[in-house]
């Protein structure tokens, strides 16, 4: 299987390149960004001026959508370029894996004379898979294997490439070390060591994914700027529960925009941003589980739905692409794309080959030339324990098909009338249910068999400490204390 894939990746390689040089490619994905939570997306509460400036630098997709409605199958579409229907990982499932044959963004660009690292959420594989990071094409990680591990902002530990990078300001319960500051450290040690390029920096950091928690520096810009709910909004053994979950939610939004700009700083100090094409998006819709985003922070921009949800604010996500020289400035396109796009995107940027691929490059639409493809169909699935299937949604031009559950019947909207999904016209129109139908059919494969998902707990990741600082939030204790925990944390 390993010469196989060799084969595949080398394969990628024989075509001529598009572009004088191959520029760096930085993907920073922010994990459960809702599409209204940036300044540029109309966002009026959270402050965002380096991520809107990007936009202002470069182009913002106003139809671009993530890979899958939760966060691993997500990944994997975006890492595969495979869609829902044919891509490895299809569904929250904890132990679940890519597979040994899939090719993934990170082989081709390292085939084609990339370095590449990831830092941050991989959810792809735990280290003794075929889906670990350095089995799948990347050199440098730092970050979390395990999604419930990627919870935690103060574990007392990282993965660090095939061993682990001890956090012991974090032991016994301490906030000595946020995570996602040593991710993004990372980083950019990765940039500033590969400055002579080309090189592809994958950053998808886990803010603003729960626990909500941030460091007192970036929560007292917030503190007081708004009614908050209370602190009972996280139900979960060994999660922190903020006092103050508004102002915290919002201050990790503004943490994570202020790295951006640390990053888009750093190529211009380095002297490589016109070198260095950006982008930034969101891997699904904003979670709405514990009544802080919704309706207060318009998460979802106005579109229906969350993270979980088929529907449009489920899936479209905020993307942003710069390349200076090479992307016109403040332009605002609705060409729809999704994530599968990024493998012949990327492949064409490099001046390679992809491998097989549901994506279609979108590379004419960010320089402005050639002529754009367009999607016939997009289409996205989750699956449960057992891969049973639990969703479905496609696109097909202006109509969209969702089946919010296994045995739901399938809806119809008119997303050029409709974009809110307020008119089932699904009893109108039940030819497009019947092509819906045939597509899926001859567009699916049944979804490859994977581990039973593990136990874990909030043990294996953080500890609980005698005194928590009461501004911060404190962790929610077991009923008993005795480190027990009665649940199974959810993804």
């Amino acid at each position: 299987m390993h010469d196989m894939k060799a084969l595949i990746v080398v394969s990628c390689l024989l075509v001529p390149a598009l572009f004088a040089s191959q520029p760096n490619i930085v993907l920073i994905m922010a994990d459960d960004l809702g599409y209204g939570h940036l300044g540029s997306y109309g966002q009026t509460k959270i402050s965002t001026p380096n991520i809107d400036r990007l936009a202002a630098q470069g182009m913002r997709f106003t139809h671009a959508y993530a890979g899958s409605t939760v966060c691993a199958p997500s990944r994997s579409v975006l890492l595969t370029g495979l869609h829902g229907g044919h891509t490895s990982v299809r569904g929250n499932l904890g132990d679940a894996h890519i597979a040994d044959a899939d090719v993934t963004l990170a082989e081709v660009l390292r085939r084609a004379g990339y370095a590449t690292g990831a830092y941050g959420k991989w959810g792809l594989g735990l280290e003794d898979s075929p889906g670990h990071p350095l089995r799948q094409g990347f050199d440098d990680f730092l970050g979390y294997l395990h999604q419930v591990h990627a919870h935690f902002y103060y574990p007392f530990w990282l993965t660090f490439n095939h061993g682990r990078m001890n956090l012991t300001r974090n032991r016994n319960g301490g906030r000595g070390q946020y995570a996602h500051d040593l991710i993004v450290e990372r980083a950019l040690d990765f940039i500033r060591t590969n400055r002579e390029g080309p090189f592809f920096c994958y950053l998808p950091v886990i803010i603003p994914h729960v626990e909500l928690a941030v460091p007192a520096d970036s929560l007292a810009e917030y503190l007081g700027k708004f009614p908050e709910i209370g602190g009972g909004q996280e139900p979960r053994i060994g999660y922190i529960v903020s006092p103050n979950p508004r102002a915290t939610y919002a201050a990790m939004v503004s943490r994570l925009d202020r790295d951006v700009g640390r990053i888009v700083a750093l190529l211009e100090d380095l002297g490589i941003e016109g070198e260095t094409v950006v982008i930034f998006n969101s891997d699904n819709g904003a979670q709405s589980r514990f009544d802080v985003n919704e309706e207060f922070f318009n998460a979802s921009g106005g579109l229906r739905g969350y993270k979980g949800s088929m529907y449009e604010g489920g899936i479209r996500v905020p993307q942003i692409v710069t390349w200076p020289g090479n992307v016109r400035p403040g332009t605002v396109t609705d060409h729809v794309t999704y994530f599968p796009d990024m493998m012949p995107t990327f492949a064409e940027l490099a001046g390679v080959q992809p491998p097989r691929t549901d994506g279609i490059s979108f590379v004419p639409t960010i320089i402005g030339e050639g002529s754009q493809a367009e999607h016939e169909w997009l289409y996205w699935e989750l699956v449960g324990d057992g891969n049973k299937l639990l969703r479905q949604a496609a696109r097909h031009g202006r109509w969209k098909f969702v089946r919010a559950s296994r045995d739901a019947a399938v809806e119809v909207y008119d997303l050029d009338t409709d974009e809110r999904e307020t008119k089932d016209l699904a009893t109108r129109h039940s030819e497009l249910v019947e092509h819906f139908e045939r597509w899926v059919g001859s567009n699916r494969t049944q979804p490859p068999e994977q581990p039973a998902r593990s136990r874990v707990t909030y043990e294996d990741y953080v500890q609980l400490s005698p005194v928590d600082p009461a501004a911060l939030g404190a962790r929610r204790r077991p009923p008993n204390e005795s480190g027990a925990d009665p649940q199974r944390p959810l993804p």
